[in-house]
Formats: structure tokens, C-alpha cells, sequence
């Protein structure tokens, strides 16, 4: 199976190394990475329109054991970017599935409409490859070997799995060791509100700056839901489409207009 990986961490993040060694010594695989340069988090599903892309080789950063990555490249741009930029250019032929990931955080929710690792999926899916996106919990080692283990299960049975035209799958582990998660469950997006607050502070010329904080608010969500899912000790997943439209709304706005 050809296989792109990408996130929204940088192509030096821990979760990518560990999914990229994972996946690269399974001889079934042929793995190549396209990733951001730096911290890209939050970055949503934006594109690089009115400056360059700057490509940089990176397979030094990928060699395992008894194999390698068969490409890895490093961009300046965001991870929907390095997606279509490897699709359509980097990659000798286009891959059978891209995973992005593994993501330091939980993408669960509302989180979805900000998150680059989600969107990294989605761009895949666009262009109707099959797409996953992975986020583990908590950023610990034990935690990303978790997450690769059940990608890898995931993958070999992924030519059998049903799936949406341009959807992709969601998936978020729980920090815990793979002997110690619960299992698999499909869940629904929760709500994943947010209580936000900004940190005031000001810079050595007394210029006022503001800082981002604050924490999610978990204890509204749904059982059926990827918080639930997750806090309960289980691998949720999702499956993801990107039309929003809201069709329990569209007859009655359409009488109301």
C-alpha cells in the first residue's frame, strides 16, 4: 500500500516518527511524508495563495531499522499544502490512502473545524483518496505507539471498509497503553465547546499583546459522542464529510425565504 503521511506539528513531531516508523518497516507498505517545516496547529484547512512553497528533503529524518520512508519532504506551507503539493507533484504516483497524523492533542468535536490535521485528511479527500486523520490524548510516547499500532490494524482491512466519496475517518485515542484501551467505538462529533479567556501582557516597548487560553467544556457531551468515547478509555471514530449544509433546516428556511 502506498502511503502519504502529513500533520499539522512539523516534520520533526514526535507522532509522525513514530506512526513513520511503524508503518515503514511493514514491507506491505511503501510510506512517503510531506509535512510542514514548523508548528502549523490550528492552522484549519487554509492554502498558501500568494507567496511560494519552499520544498526541502528530509529521508534523513525517517531512517529505520531495516527500511526507510521512499520520500519525505518538508514544506513551507500548511498541511493541506504539503497534501496536494505531494499528491500532485512530489509523489512518483498518487497514494492509496493518506494518514495525518499522529496529532499531539485530541481533535474532537468542534475542534474539526480549526484543526490542521484534520484538514490535511480532508484534502486528501477532496481529490477522493481515502483519509484518515489520527490525534492521540496526550503527547507521550506510549500513547503515539498506541495510536500506530491500531493505524496499522486499521489499514490492512481498509480496502474492505465502506466509505463516503471525499469523506474521510476522525479517529482519537485515549492516553492510555494498547493493553489498556477499552477497544474501538464509532461515535458521533460532540460539541467540544470551549470556555475561552485572553492572557493581557505587554512587550519591552509597553505595546499591549494578547494571548490565547483556556479549556474545553466536556461535561454536556452526548454518550454517543467522540468525548464521551475517548474519556471512557476507547479509540473513537469517526467518519467525516464536509458538506455542512443543514438539511433537518432546508424545507422550512426554504417555506421561511
Amino acid at each position: 500500500m502506498r502511503i502519504l503521511l502529513s500533520n499539522d506539528d512539523g516534520i520533526h513531531a514526535p507522532g509522525l516518527a513514530v506512526l513513520a516508523a511503524h508503518l515503514a518497516n511493514d514491507s506491505r507498505h511503501e510510506v512517503y511524508v510531506c509535512a510542514p517545516d514548523r508548528q502549523r496547529s490550528a492552522t484549519g484547512h487554509s492554502l498558501t495563495l500568494h507567496k511560494p512553497l519552499r520544498v526541502q528533503h528530509e529521508e534523513s529524518a525517517f531512517d529505520f531499522q531495516d527500511n526507510t520512508v521512499k520520500g519525505a519532504w518538508s514544506t513551507t506551507g500548511t498541511p493541506a499544502d504539503c497534501v496536494k503539493l505531494a499528491v500532485c507533484e512530489l509523489m512518483p504516483a498518487p497514494p492509496d490512502v493518506v494518514v495525518s497524523g499522529i496529532n499531539s492533542g485530541p481533535n474532537l468535536g468542534s475542534d474539526l473545524l480549526y484543526s490542521g490535521t484534520v484538514a490535511a485528511a480532508m484534502e486528501a479527500a477532496f481529490m477522493d483518496i481515502p483519509a484518515i486523520a489520527v490525534s492521540a490524548k496526550q503527547d507521550k510516547r506510549f500513547v503515539y505507539e498506541t495510536a500506530a499500532h491500531y493505524i496499522g490494524e486499521l489499514l490492512g482491512k481498509l480496502k474492505d471498509a465502506p466509505r463516503t466519496a471525499r469523506g474521510l475517518i476522525n479517529i482519537n485515542v485515549p492516553a492510555l497503553r494498547k493493553e489498556e484501551v477499552k477497544g474501538a467505538k464509532l461515535a458521533e462529533l460532540g460539541l467540544r465547546l470551549y470556555k475561552d479567556s485572553f492572557d493581557k501582557r505587554s512587550d519591552p516597548n509597553g505595546r499591549d499583546y494578547y494571548w490565547l487560553s483556556g479549556h474545553a467544556i466536556e461535561d454536556s457531551e452526548s454518550t454517543s459522542s467522540d468525548v464521551y468515547a475517548v474519556n471512557q478509555g476507547y479509540i473513537s471514530v469517526t467518519p467525516v464529510v464536509f458538506n455542512m449544509t443543514d438539511f433537518a433546516l432546508f424545507d422550512k428556511l426554504a417555506q421561511w425565504i
